[in-house]
């Protein structure tokens, strides 16, 4: 027998032993060494095995959350890639360019709707808020374009509300309409609605919002908000100093109290949270055919790390509130600030930006 282990395998070495001096060796030199390459093998199958399996199971549950968000998501042309018809005649797309000084930066348009009645208002868009996102992703600048806000509207022969824009020849239409206020082009286009953000509201377990001004049901100060309560805050402008404007001011308070605790790390390292968060987050929503799923998870990832301070508040300027015979009561851009935004887009400086000519109160004029 010992023969048979001496020929299979090499000697043991003198000194050699298991157990480290503490007791003989087996009568058969070289059986206790075979024994503990076989176990140190084994050991290692097992360690590589477990790795495995946790690989898989990870890999296995961004394959589920990718296949979620996949599944929720609708592709659409929101991006003016081919002729529009606008109201009067038919607008050929025309981009500005996108200067070099902007690195990466993103301009997200995110377009949404508050109302109650699906019918109402139909072909409206309540909600329009640009996105931009620093070359750097340390900061992201939440630009609110009021619906009133009186502009040219390609392809209409006169001046109309901006979500005419909308109404007459969709998001390809608006952003269309938007870009010769920025300067620089729309990268993506994201239609929601606030029903939405209901449903994520409820996913994060709730979310502290900065209540400005006073309305019935809401009194300055923090407040802990559910979805339906939430809802009620974004929506109300009548009891508000500024009408709609300040209701955008709601919108972007309640919009940074639901980001900053999505990008949470309670989130990200929660795997039943995070997949129940994605799934509210891409119910009903629309995004353009050049969003790619795995370009939101990066995105998402790169984000990560913002703090409330990273999230800053716009106005698109204006200088007060007007008539017009056809389009009724409107917001009046203000010109020359409109300049001064464009400068600070184009050229990714946000940090840099003042707005000391738009009503802080009042309406204006």
């Amino acid at each position: 027998m010992a023969g048979d282990y001496e020929g299979d395998l090499p000697a043991a070495d003198e000194g050699d032993d298991i157990f480290d001096g503490t007791g003989a060796q087996d009568d058969v030199g070289v059986r206790p060494r075979r024994r503990r390459r076989r176990g140190l093998r084994i050991a290692i199958v097992s360690f590589v095995t477990l790795v495995l399996l946790g690989v898989g199971t990870v890999a296995g549950y961004l394959a589920f959350l990718n296949w979620k968000v996949s599944s929720n998501i609708t592709h659409a042309q929101l991006l003016p890639d081919s002729p529009i018809r606008g109201e009067d005649s038919v607008v050929t797309p025309a981009p500005p360019d996108k200067p070099a000084e902007a690195g990466d930066a993103l301009n997200i348009l995110v377009i949404g709707s508050d109302s109650r009645d699906p019918d109402a208002d139909r072909g409206r868009s309540d909600v329009m808020v640009l996105m931009h996102v620093s070359h750097e992703r340390e900061r992201v600048d939440l630009i609110h374009f009021p619906r009133d806000l009186f502009v040219e509207i390609p392809g209409s022969e006169r001046k109309n509300k901006l979500n005419a824009a909308y109404a007459f020849g969709g998001p390809p239409l608006l952003v269309e309409t938007i870009q010769p206020l920025i300067g620089v082009p729309v990268d993506h286009v994201v239609i929601t609605d606030f029903e939405s953000f209901q449903s994520l509201t409820d996913a994060v377990g709730g979310v502290d919002v900065n209540v400005a001004e006073a309305s019935p049901g809401f009194e300055v100060g923090m407040t802990h908000m559910d979805g339906e309560t939430g809802l009620r805050f974004v929506r109300e402008r009548y009891n508000l100093s500024q009408g709609d404007i300040s209701r955008g001011h709601r919108q972007q308070e309640f919009i940074k109290a639901v980001m900053l605790k999505v990008l949470t790390r309670d989130t990200f390292t929660n795997p039943a949270r995070l997949a129940t968060v994605v799934d509210a987050a891409t119910q009903n929503l629309t995004v353009d055919e050049d969003l790619k799923v795995s370009d939101m998870r990066d995105l998402g990832w790169q984000l990560r790390d913002l703090r409330g301070g990273d999230i800053h508040f716009v106005t698109a300027p204006w200088s007060g509130i007007g008539s017009d015979d056809l389009a009724g009561s409107i917001v009046i851009p203000h010109e020359a600030q409109f300049e001064v935004l464009r400068e600070h887009l184009r050229t990714d400086t946000m940090e840099d930006y003042r707005d000391d000519v738009s009503p802080t109160q009042g309406f204006g004029r």
